[in-house]
C-alpha cells in the first residue's frame, strides 16, 4: 500500500510536470473559454451537481469515474490531471483514496479554483473505520500514520450528508456565476426538498423496521447510512477494505450471527459476487436466506447515466430493498 502510494504520487508529479510545458500555450484558449468547467470525481458530486446547475448551458461538468471505477482504485491520467488543473470548481471526497489530489491542486494552472472537499464539508459527521465484531481485519499497511484516524470515505450515502454538501456547492457556484445565482438556489431548493422526502422515507422505514440488522457479506460502505437510521449491522469487511477473501474463522462468526439475530438475507454490494454470502448462508442454519444487494453508487458509469441513473433513484432503490427485508 505504501509503495502504491509513493508510486502514484511520483506518477503525479510526472503528470504535472509535463503540465507545465503542454500548457505554456494554452493561456489564449483558456482566456476564451465561456463555460465554468466543473470536475467531480465520483458520480454522487457530479449528479448533485447537475440538479444544482439544471437546464442551464453555461457549464460543463466531468465525471472523472465514469468507467466505473471505484475511488479506492482510481488513478488519475495525464488528461484527467490536465482537466483538473484548469477548471473553475473541483469536487472531491477527501479520503485516503485521493491522497493524489493534493499535489494535484498545489501545481494547478487556476489559482483562483473553488475546492469543495466533501470531508470538509460534514467534518463533525466523519467516521472513524471500525473493526466490528466478525470482521475480517486488514492485512497490508496503510499509509498513514498510527496518530492519524482513518476516517470511512463514504459519506455521500447519508442523505443528510447530501443536504449539507449541495448547499456548499450551490454556494461556491452562486459565487463563480453571479448572473446565475438565482437559478441555482431555486434549483437547489427544488432538489432539496426531494432530498428531505427521501430522508424521511428512510427514517419512517427504520422506525416500522422489524429488524434493525444489516449483515454484509462483503464490504461494507454503508455505515454513514444506517448510523443516520440507528439501524445495526455486521460485515466480512469495512467499507474501504482491500481485502477480498474472508477466513473461515469470519464466515463461521457471521453465520452465527445469522442464526442468533434470526435474519433471513445476507447482503452484498453491487458488482460484487454472491460466493461469500452463500457460503456465510451454507455455514449457518438457514439454508433459505435470501442474497440481496444494495447499490454503493460507486460504480455508476457513463451508459447507467445515459440510462436514467440518478442519486436519488438509487437511493431509493436501497430503500426499497430495506423495506423489504426488515418489515
Amino acid at each position: 500500500m505504501e509503495f502504491t502510494r509513493r508510486k502514484a504520487a511520483l506518477s503525479v508529479a510526472a503528470v504535472m510536470f509535463a503540465a507545465m510545458f503542454t500548457g505554456c500555450g494554452s493561456t489564449s484558449a483558456a482566456e476564451k473559454k465561456e463555460k465554468l468547467s466543473i470536475v467531480c470525481t465520483d458520480f454522487s458530486e457530479y449528479d448533485w451537481t447537475r440538479n444544482i446547475v439544471g437546464e442551464s448551458g453555461n457549464t460543463d461538468i466531468t465525471y472523472l469515474l465514469s468507467s466505473g471505477i471505484d475511488i479506492h482504485n482510481y488513478q488519475p491520467s495525464v488528461d484527467d490531471m490536465m482537466t483538473i488543473s484548469n477548471c473553475d470548481m473541483f469536487i472531491y471526497v477527501g479520503g485516503e483514496s485521493e491522497s493524489w489530489v493534493d499535489d494535484a491542486l498545489k501545481n494547478s494552472a487556476n489559482k483562483n479554483m473553488k475546492v469543495v472537499k466533501l470531508f470538509d464539508t460534514v467534518r463533525d459527521q466523519l467516521k472513524e473505520e471500525e473493526l466490528k465484531e466478525g470482521m475480517e481485519g486488514e492485512h497490508e499497511e496503510h499509509s498513514h500514520t498510527e496518530s492519524e484516524p482513518e476516517y470511512d470515505e463514504h459519506v455521500w450515502l447519508s442523505v443528510r450528508n447530501a443536504q449539507t454538501i449541495c448547499s456548499i456547492i450551490c454556494d461556491d457556484l452562486c459565487e463563480l456565476d453571479a448572473a446565475n445565482a438565482d437559478k441555482y438556489r431555486s434549483n437547489l431548493s427544488a432538489y432539496s426538498a426531494e432530498l428531505s422526502s427521501l430522508d424521511k422515507a428512510f427514517r419512517d422505514m427504520a422506525d416500522n423496521a422489524s429488524t434493525k440488522t444489516v449483515l454484509f457479506g462483503d464490504r461494507f460502505p454503508f455505515r454513514y447510512l444506517v448510523d443516520d437510521y440507528g439501524i445495526d449491522y455486521y460485515a466480512a469487511f469495512a467499507g474501504c477494505s482491500a481485502e477480498s477473501e474472508a477466513s473461515f474463522e469470519t464466515v463461521a462468526k457471521l453465520a452465527g450471527k445469522l442464526d442468533d439475530l434470526k435474519l433471513d438475507t445476507v447482503f452484498i454490494i453491487e458488482n460484487s459476487d454472491d460466493s461469500l454470502a452463500r457460503s456465510i448462508i451454507n455455514n449457518s442454519k438457514n439454508k433459505n436466506a435470501a442474497v440481496e444487494k444494495l447499490n454503493s453508487l460507486q460504480s455508476v458509469t457513463d451508459s447507467d447515466i445515459a440510462d436514467g441513473a440518478a442519486y436519488i433513484s438509487i437511493m431509493q432503490d436501497n430503500l426499497d430493498t430495506l423495506k423489504k427485508v426488515l418489515d
